[in-house]
């Protein structure tokens, strides 16, 4: 069910690229997109449907939805849950998400 996370192998992962919010950003091909995120200084990665506020990865783990963004295309998708790949295209998300045009 666990697995332990070698740190080494991340550093030997090839480096990539993903497009956020329209700037191209390297990070490490397999590594949390969440995580990528952080050490890129992207934050916050959406804002709440409710009061605006800016909301970043609070457990990292796929609890507390916090980390929601876009990825190519596909609104609400967990960052922390997301295995980054080369060319991925993440957007920030901004408050409630439009479903057949409408809020």
């Amino acid at each position: 069910m666990f697995r332990e996370v070698d740190a080494s192998r991340l550093d030997e992962a090839p480096a990539c690229h993903i497009e956020v919010d329209g700037h191209k950003v390297a990070v490490r091909e397999g590594e949390p997109l969440a995580a990528a995120l952080l050490k890129a200084a992207v934050i916050p990665m959406r804002h709440s449907v409710v009061s605006g506020e800016p909301r970043a990865p609070y457990c990292m783990m796929g609890v507390c939805f916090e980390c929601l963004v876009e990825v190519d295309g596909v609104p609400n998708v967990q960052a922390c849950m997301t295995s980054v790949r080369e060319g991925m295209t993440v957007r920030r998300q901004h408050g409630a998400r439009q479903i057949g045009g409408q809020a």
